[in-house]
């Protein structure tokens, strides 16, 4: 859950130097007040029967068995800031690293479309130069279509964005075909405030680390990139070991649970 992070909402520790004696400065390093230091959390809001109830069902859905012909796939989107180098970088030598001028150019952004079937082992990443909500019909269209042509549905695990909708089948596709596609989704929209609930956001994770760590100056230069990651990681049978449960929520987490 934590995503870097720290303070309740609404805290903020101030201190000043006005006034201050000589025990004061031993008073703050007992304490060890750090206000120049932040960190952030999805905080979710306390008391919260939406949360939980959606919580809940991504946990429970999570601990389905494996069914191949019912997918569990969780499906996540990232955006990209495309940068080239503004001076040919020094490449290496024995004894020295590449060297890279600290400047660059900016060349747009784009955005990353990530699908994962955790219990498979399997995932799939595309470059879109946008996110709207006909770019994520035409990867929803791909995942049933292509990839899982032979699924009875899928079960989709995603975040409650505007764009993630049964309505964006029908912006995109005529009626007949938005029906077909629509038929065969099962949707689990992750809580507000719960993005760490989905499978993808890890995946995600691992390939930022692994793969966008440099430079990218294109979205063509940026695809090959994130498939040879996809390929290798599917190689590997890579995956998410969930252990999180309800059970385990309803203790860990249980100042989110109305009180009743």
């Amino acid at each position: 859950m934590d995503r870097s992070s720290a303070h309740s909402p609404g805290d903020r520790t101030e201190y000043s130097g006005i006034g201050r004696t000589g025990n004061d400065s031993d008073d703050v390093k007992k304490t060890k007040l750090k206000p120049h230091l932040k960190k952030q959390w999805c905080i979710p809001a306390k008391s919260s029967s939406e949360f939980v109830a959606r919580m809940e069902d991504i946990l429970e859905t999570y601990a389905l068995p494996y069914d191949p012909e019912i997918p569990l796939i969780c499906m996540d989107e990232q955006p990209v800031q495309l940068l080239d180098h503004s001076r040919p970088a020094q490449q290496m030598k024995p004894g020295q690293v590449r060297r890279e001028d600290y400047e660059y150019v900016r060349k747009g952004s784009c955005s990353l479309f990530m699908f994962t079937e955790p219990l498979a082992g399997w995932r799939h990443v595309q470059a879109s130069e946008r996110r709207t909500k006909v770019d994520w019909s035409l990867q929803v269209q791909e995942l049933l279509e292509v990839h899982y042509p032979r699924a009875q549905w899928v079960r989709l695990v995603m975040d409650n964005l505007n764009t993630h909708t049964i309505s964006s089948l029908y912006e995109t596709f005529a009626p007949e075909q938005a029906l077909s596609l629509a038929k065969r989704l099962e949707i689990h929209y992750t809580p507000k405030h719960g993005s760490w609930l989905n499978m993808a956001e890890i995946e995600l994770s691992a390939l930022t680390i692994q793969c966008l760590s440099r430079r990218i100056a294109s979205m063509e230069e940026l695809q090959r990139e994130v498939t040879a990651w996809e390929v290798e990681r599917n190689q590997a049978q890579k995956s998410v070991d969930w252990q999180f449960t309800t059970e385990q929520a309803r203790g860990k987490l249980k100042h989110l649970y109305p009180e009743i």
